[in-house]
């Protein structure tokens, strides 16, 4: 072989390991994207999941006043009256669901 031959098997070897290199770091290149993209789907997961907790948090928080309004307004009142007592076992059942779903959300009902 003479130098001519040696020069360009030497260009196409760097070439074929320059092509191999660049795939290899564009594997790279796509896993860390898509591992980027899964955190940021889970840092916005629990986002939602924070927002939905407190709101849920201030429902409840304003159903308790309600809830003492109510029986204030039946204890004044000393009525019977079937309304009321209908408004207080809903917003009971309300708040039930609410603190377990808050429970499940990962916070502490108040």
């Amino acid at each position: 072989m003479d130098v001519a031959t040696l020069g360009a098997v030497g260009t196409i070897v760097v070439g074929l390991a320059a092509a191999m290199g660049a795939l290899v770091g564009k594997r790279g290149e796509n896993r860390a994207a898509q591992s980027g993209a899964v955190l940021t789907g889970y840092g916005t997961l629990v986002d939602n999941l924070q927002e939905e907790r407190d709101a849920a948090q201030r429902k409840l928080a304003d159903n308790e006043a309600r809830l003492s309004e109510l029986y204030a307004e039946l204890s004044t009142a000393r009525t019977d009256n079937a309304e009321l007592r209908a408004q207080v076992a809903a917003l009971t059942a309300e708040n039930a669901r609410l603190r377990e779903r808050i429970t499940e959300l990962g916070g502490a009902p108040l």
